[in-house]
């Protein structure tokens, strides 16, 4: 008796994708990680309906890390304690501590994106004796919200855009 291809009947309503609690946007300081080292593997700016999103990825647990806010988008190259000012009239920068990118990522290490709401530039600023700091220049003083994500691990800085 020969048969026709067997199709399994379709579920009774869609699988639920699985849901992220995203944390609170503040207007403050943030800080977090574990301890360890992990190399940068990935940088990247993108810009959603109501916030814009800075992203590190890394080979590793999220190593510990800072986000700290200023009052303008001037900062300090290191070593060289060169100042350099950025797009924008406010700052963040983010530095992750026992961490390095120098042979892990060869992407852009200055993005500029003036169409954006919040980030208008992302420049590496550090690699050096353990540390790597981004600076992000920011069109206004915007409260944002700081995670971590894995597979892979990620740092995430989310700057409100209302």
């Amino acid at each position: 008796m020969a048969s026709g291809p067997r199709f399994s009947q379709p579920p009774v309503s869609p699988p639920t994708p699985p849901t992220i609690t995203l944390p609170g946007f503040a207007c403050a300081d943030s800080s977090g990680g574990k301890t360890g080292v992990a190399n940068v593997t990935d940088v990247r700016v993108g810009q959603q309906t109501d916030y814009d999103r800075f992203v590190l990825q890394f080979d590793g647990p999220v190593p510990t890390y800072t986000a700290k806010r200023q009052a303008s988008p001037t900062f300090k190259m290191s070593p060289s304690n060169q100042p350099i000012t950025l797009s924008g009239t406010y700052g963040v920068l983010v530095t992750v501590h026992s961490a390095t990118e120098a042979s892990t990522y060869s992407g852009p290490t200055d993005i500029s994106h003036g169409e954006f709401r919040v980030i208008k530039e992302a420049r590496l600023t550090q690699d050096f004796e353990g540390s790597v700091s981004w600076a992000l220049g920011l069109d206004h003083a915007a409260c944002m919200r700081t995670f971590t994500l894995t597979s892979p691990s990620r740092l995430i800085v989310d700057f409100s855009a209302t």
